[in-house]
């Protein structure tokens, strides 16, 4: 190979390599996985104190006061949340949602369920 072609592919490269991880660290909001939810009537880790009905949910990471539009993938509802807390501290988890928002999404019974969210 030409060193003229070696450096040409090395640029293509590192520029695929940027590009990918800048894509994503701007969907890094937007995942699927697994969420449960939850109702304590204690502070969270924000320092507001927790309301069940209120839509409101815990995620690992993401910044106080983000909002994203969670979606059940069993049954296609929506809803928009606030990031409010830290956790879920279960293995396999995502998001802890409030139990509002768990009831307009439809798996209170279950406990847990199948969602996408992406901020918005």
């Amino acid at each position: 190979m030409k060193k003229t072609n070696r450096t040409a592919l090395v640029a293509v490269t590192v520029a695929a390599g940027l590009m990918a991880g800048a894509s994503t660290a701007s969907s890094a909001a937007a995942q699927c996985g697994r969420a449960s939810w939850y109702a304590l009537h204690s502070r969270t880790a924000s320092g507001e104190r927790m309301n069940p009905a209120a839509l409101t949910a815990a995620h690992r990471s993401l910044p106080f006061g983000t909002k994203l539009r969670v979606t059940n993938k069993n049954n296609g509802r929506s809803v928009v949340v606030r990031i409010n807390d830290r956790g879920p501290f279960v293995r396999g988890r995502v998001l802890d949602l409030s139990r509002g928002a768990a009831t307009q999404l439809g798996f209170i019974g279950s406990g847990h369920t199948a969602v996408c969210m992406a901020r918005v």
